[in-house]
């Protein structure tokens, strides 16, 4: 079962394809949508600037 290594929550198959750096799928993604501390930027994870809450 693939989780984000930010918060360690679940993610899909799908999420993980499109997300997952390239080369680092069984890593998992990076940030997920549960994430409230970060977010992505592009190609970068940043920390967010303010709650997502």
């Amino acid at each position: 079962m693939p989780t984000c290594q930010n918060c360690g929550g679940f993610v899909t198959e799908r999420y993980v394809r499109v997300f997952a750096p390239e080369g680092y799928e069984q890593d998992g993604p990076r940030v997920c949508p549960n994430c409230e501390d970060k977010l992505r930027d592009g190609a970068e994870v940043r920390a967010a600037r303010s709650s997502r809450s």
